[in-house]
């Protein structure tokens, strides 16, 4: 591992990149959605979820789509938080916060002003009578929110950011309490597992059977799901304590208990999934009508099957992501590029294949593919841009000099 590179999760990070465009790319396809589009302008407005919806379905896609929802957004929440500390400790907190604004906060103005319209845009042609972008944007600013669209993950990490930096300047120097809670799991892998579902349980069953596990609220941009939001606050946590103590002193550390035991933390991820949705499955389709007993146990087998597909993904990546590749780097420094840009592609060319004669896979495999390409090509350009501009203005590198590289 390079001094100051943790290769692993560096490479982790280009999955899970992966995972997202394809988690947005297969949604038309899945088996259980209505046979219809929803209308733009009728409330609960689940286009907002679901913009686009396919002929062509296949239920493998709604497995996929459940599994990532247990672990994906609880997992980048946790490498959000990872490398924070480091950070808290190089900036201080006044400059921490400074550059989370320009990194995070920027971006996601831009990306909400501009962006989700241009994607949204798809969604509404689907069902409009006007399918003009004069008429669009009427209705869209008739809509009772802004949305957001995967943006919204940007915004709370940007709150979970600025608590961050309050526990950092309130007692920069001392380990804290969830740096002790991380060294007493050191070699106690379980020990770190029961925390963190315990600390995630009481965060999420609560309002789960408060709100229900699915529902949605907004005010403007700023969406977020009811059930949700102490659980990824856990788990950011927990990735900042784990930092604070040292990846590589942590039960996370390579060569360490979670990483040799790969093999039984898939197997534990695959089954509390598996019980998850089996339970779950008791409360559908309507969860308030369900049995009280069938919404407890459902809501209360979330936190571990959330917690053992974190794990599993952290412990494949120690085992098996271990060396560097050139294309896991690009993908990794481009990552949150892609994350801002993908979904415009993604709909777009969603919408494009409706009357395509493909089945489902046919047409997911298409939008990955493409998707990926283009926000990937479009992120690494808009990076050049940006870094040659930076290094002008710094006289790091002379116009000259600068016309001439290679883009």
């Amino acid at each position: 591992m390079s001094a100051g590179v943790n290769i692993p999760l560096g490479n982790l990070r280009a999955v899970v990149i992966l995972i997202v465009v394809a988690f947005h790319s297969v949604l038309p396809y899945l088996a259980s959605q209505a046979a219809q589009p929803f209308a733009f302008d009728e409330a609960p407005y689940r286009w907002v979820a679901f913009p686009i919806l396919d002929r062509e379905r296949w239920f493998g896609f709604d497995l996929f789509c459940a599994w990532q929802d247990v672990s994906l957004m609880s997992l980048m929440f946790f490498l959000a938080g990872l490398f924070v500390p480091q950070s808290l400790l190089r900036k201080g907190s006044r400059a921490y916060l400074a550059d989370r604004w320009w990194r995070i906060g920027l971006p996601f103005v831009l990306a909400v002003g501009l962006l989700s319209p241009l994607a949204y845009y798809a969604s509404y042609r689907v069902t409009a009578a006007d399918p003009s972008f004069a008429a669009f944007w009427q209705h869209w600013r008739a809509l009772p929110m802004w949305p957001a669209g995967p943006q919204w993950f940007l915004w709370q990490l940007i709150l979970f950011s600025a608590l961050a930096a309050a526990l950092h300047a309130a007692a920069p120097s001392r380990p804290g309490v969830l740096s002790r809670l991380v060294a007493a799991c050191n070699e106690r892998p379980l020990r770190f597992l029961a925390v963190l579902t315990a600390l995630s349980a009481l965060g999420y069953v609560p309002l789960a059977m408060v709100f229900g596990p699915w529902e949605w609220t907004s005010l403007g941009p700023f969406a977020f799901q009811l059930s949700r939001p102490l659980h990824y606050l856990v788990y950011f946590l927990a990735g900042f304590a784990v930092g604070s103590r040292g990846i590589d002193r942590s039960v996370l550390r390579a060569g360490g208990p979670v990483a040799r035991r790969w093999r039984t933390w898939l197997a534990a991820a695959i089954a509390c999934f598996a019980a998850w949705g089996g339970l779950t499955s008791l409360t559908l389709p309507d969860w308030e009508a369900s049995p009280f007993a069938f919404r407890l146990a459902a809501a209360a087998v979330f936190p571990i099957a959330s917690a053992t597909g974190v794990i599993a993904f952290v412990a494949i990546a120690l085992r098996w992501l271990r060396r560097r590749a050139r294309a896991l780097d690009s993908l990794a420094a481009n990552a949150y590029g892609i994350y801002l840009l993908h979904y415009v592609f993604v709909l777009w060319l969603q919408y494009a294949l409706l009357g395509a004669r493909l089945n489902a896979f046919g047409k997911a495999g298409l939008v990955f593919t493409a998707a990926l390409a283009l926000s990937w090509a479009s992120s690494a350009t808009i990076r050049t841009g940006v870094s040659l501009v930076f290094r002008r203005r710094h006289g790091a590198l002379p116009a000259e000099a600068a016309a001439h590289q290679p883009r």
